[in-house]
């Protein structure tokens, strides 16, 4: 499945607009781990990602931490709280160091109202986000959680994934906590089944995070189950 929200925000944006986006901004980086926008906190401003990748994800009131997306180079965070005054709806964590660009909040807001093309290809990306969000949740409601770890693993594969030795490096390098937030199920749960598929040679797991071995096995687990 292909996902249109893949295009970035500033890939999106018109030359002159995009230097208009930019020349507001100031810079910032983060380190690994680091917290760049946190769920719950007043709106100050927006944040353009130049490199480096984060993870977006929402804290349920029993401490369960769901994975909503993965934003990198190119990608806008923080704009929904801008648009509509209310307090940040997502963590966004750095997984590396990332580099980005600031902008406050009104200046952001002016920038808008100056050049309605900006408006128009944020409210593009965000029904994009929407969609995919929408079609992502169908299709995982269809599947056991094994079958959503293999189409999980299948998604960072085609937008996440380096050439290894022996398979496809997994450049997020996401915690078994996190790959369990994004397939709806516990910790304990995705463990055992990486520990299936480490077994049957599927994958391996190192100190660089995931690698895959059998992408066709996953493809058919994604398919059809192989249980």
């Amino acid at each position: 499945m292909e996902f249109e929200d893949r295009v970035p925000f500033v890939v999106r944006l018109e030359a002159e607009d995009r230097q208009a986006l930019f020349a507001s901004a100031t810079p910032l980086v983060f380190s690994a781990r680091q917290v760049l926008l946190r769920e719950h906190e007043p709106t100050a401003h927006v944040l353009i990602l130049l490199s480096g990748w984060t993870k977006v994800t929402s804290a349920a009131a029993n401490g369960y931490e769901a994975l909503l997306a993965l934003r990198g180079p190119g990608d806008i965070v923080g704009e929904g709280a801008v648009l509509s005054g209310r307090p940040r709806g997502a963590t966004v964590t750095a997984l590396g160091q990332v580099e980005t660009l600031a902008v406050d909040a009104d200046r952001f807001s002016r920038l808008l109202d100056e050049r309605p093309d900006i408006s128009r290809k944020l409210l593009a990306l965000t029904a994009d986000r929407m969609r995919d969000s929408d079609r992502r949740r169908l299709q995982y409601a269809a599947l056991n959680v094994q079958e959503r770890l293999a189409l999980l693993l299948l998604e960072l594969i085609r937008s996440h994934g380096e050439e290894a030795e022996d398979g496809v490096q997994l450049t997020p390098g996401l915690t078994q906590s996190e790959l369990a937030g994004s397939v709806g199920a516990s910790r304990e749960a995705v463990a055992r089944l990486l520990k299936g598929l480490r077994e049957r040679g599927i994958v391996r797991t190192g100190r660089r995070g995931l690698v895959v071995m059998r992408p066709d096995v996953l493809r058919r687990m994604a398919r059809q189950g192989d249980r």
